[in-house]
């Protein structure tokens, strides 16, 4: 990525974007790619309007009608997927530096078979943690445990010189503060490998509309530790972009990845009015920034990162 840059936003393949990308640049690496579940993932926004006649109940009984905006949504099915992420992980490995970290996100369908993956390319002695995001929403299947929780992977590049900085991770309150004394629990404490956070609310101000946006909070954390001040952040299943917004928060760069129009179309309002932005392969416009579809268009380029 140029010199001068904050961010550089790709409407591309990733695994052709990867191979520009040269050795050992990069000093954070997280994904969060499609899980695998065999169907189409789709998040339909809708907006409220008060009505006697309306379908919903709202506060002190009120009646509201439901104004569909619009629905958002991709294909989340590979016939092979360790198939479909092998040469984009061996390529990620390649492209991480030698105090460079990798964090795979995926789901209880897919992680098992991922961790056998990642320690063929990485090494099982590369391997940090299986870090647990817990959540609590959704439905409950009555023949087995409700699934609420996402498996993260934490890889070194190179074990023992790979970036950790827990001074820059935000603390957590303890569970039992009065039995740790007054001065701990002021401080808090570090998360370990299991982080109970919220999914990001329907209704909250995260909210961009993208099927599967992750919180702010868990991209937050995973910056604070393994990306360096000014470093440079990758993501090359961006979606909405939360790793970005996460980089540019902390102050690191970043380069984001992307082939689904609607994603990128989400990252340009995200986005809108940021500095030191370079958009590859694809055109913003006023239009794509006020959220008409389409309005964002496929360009030719030569330019490279």
């Amino acid at each position: 990525m140029r010199d001068g840059l904050t961010g550089q936003i790709h409407f591309a393949d990733n695994l052709d974007v990867l191979a520009t990308l040269p050795a050992g640049s990069i000093d954070l690496i997280y994904i969060d790619p499609p899980f695998n579940t065999g169907r189409t993932q789709r998040r339909t926004q809708l907006r409220t309007v008060r009505s006697e006649d309306g379908d919903r109940i709202g506060f002190q009984g009120r009646r509201y009608d439901s104004i569909t905006i619009g629905t958002r949504r991709f294909s989340d099915l590979f016939d092979d997927y360790l198939g479909f992420l092998e040469p984009r992980l061996v390529e990620a490995h390649r492209v991480l530096a030698a105090h460079g970290s990798l964090y795979l996100h995926v789901d209880y369908r897919e992680a098992h078979y991922c961790k056998l993956l990642l320690d063929g390319i990485f090494g099982r002695d590369a391997f940090l943690n299986e870090i647990i995001w817990a959540y609590d929403y959704g439905g409950r299947p009555r023949d087995r445990w409700p699934a609420k929780h996402d498996t993260i992977f934490f890889y070194a590049k190179t074990p023992g010189e790979h970036v950790f900085d827990r001074d820059q991770i935000e603390r957590i309150p303890y569970m039992a503060p009065g039995l740790v004394g007054p001065e701990k629990a002021a401080r808090g404490k570090l998360p370990t490998d299991t982080w109970w956070h919220t999914i990001v609310a329907t209704n909250g101000r995260e909210k961009t509309g993208y099927p599967t946006q992750k919180p702010l909070g868990i991209l937050r954390r995973i910056v604070q530790a393994s990306a360096p001040p000014g470093g440079l952040v990758l993501d090359f299943f961006a979606g909405s972009g939360t790793t970005g917004a996460a980089a540019l928060e902390l102050g690191r760069r970043f380069i984001l990845v992307d082939d689904n129009p609607e994603a990128l179309e989400v990252m340009a309002r995200r986005f809108a009015g940021v500095d030191g932005l370079e958009w590859v392969g694809w055109e913003t416009s006023a239009a794509a920034i006020a959220g008409d579809a389409g309005a964002g268009r496929r360009r030719d380029s030569d330019d490279r990162c």
